[in-house]
C-alpha cells in the first residue's frame, strides 16, 4: 500500500525568552524562600541548586539573544537526502 507522504511539519514559533526568564523568575522566588525559611544543615545544598538554576537561567538567556540577532539559519528549498537512504 502506497500512501502519498504526509508534508513535514514546520517548526513552532515560540518566544524563548519569555520562556527562559518565566523559570529564572521561579529559581529566584525559590532561592529567596529558601533564604526566609533557613533549611537544616543537611540541606544547605537546595540554596546552590537555586544558585545553579538562576545563573543557568542567565546563560540561556543570553545565548538566546545572541542567536536571535544573528537572525535565521538560511533556508534552502531543496530537500535533504537522507544519508541512510537504500539505493
Amino acid at each position: 500500500m502506497n500512501q502519498p507522504r504526509r508534508p513535514d511539519l514546520q517548526p513552532l514559533k515560540t518566544n524563548d525568552t519569555i520562556a527562559i526568564l518565566s523559570g529564572t523568575v521561579l529559581w529566584a522566588i525559590a532561592l529567596i524562600v529558601l533564604l526566609i525559611m533557613q533549611p537544616d544543615p543537611e540541606h544547605r545544598w537546595w540554596i546552590w541548586t537555586c544558585v545553579a538554576g538562576i545563573c543557568g537561567g542567565l546563560f540561556g538567556l543570553w545565548f538566546v539573544r545572541r542567536r536571535d540577532r544573528r537572525g535565521p539559519p538560511p533556508s534552502t528549498d531543496e530537500p535533504i537526502k537522507p544519508t541512510t537512504a537504500i539505493l
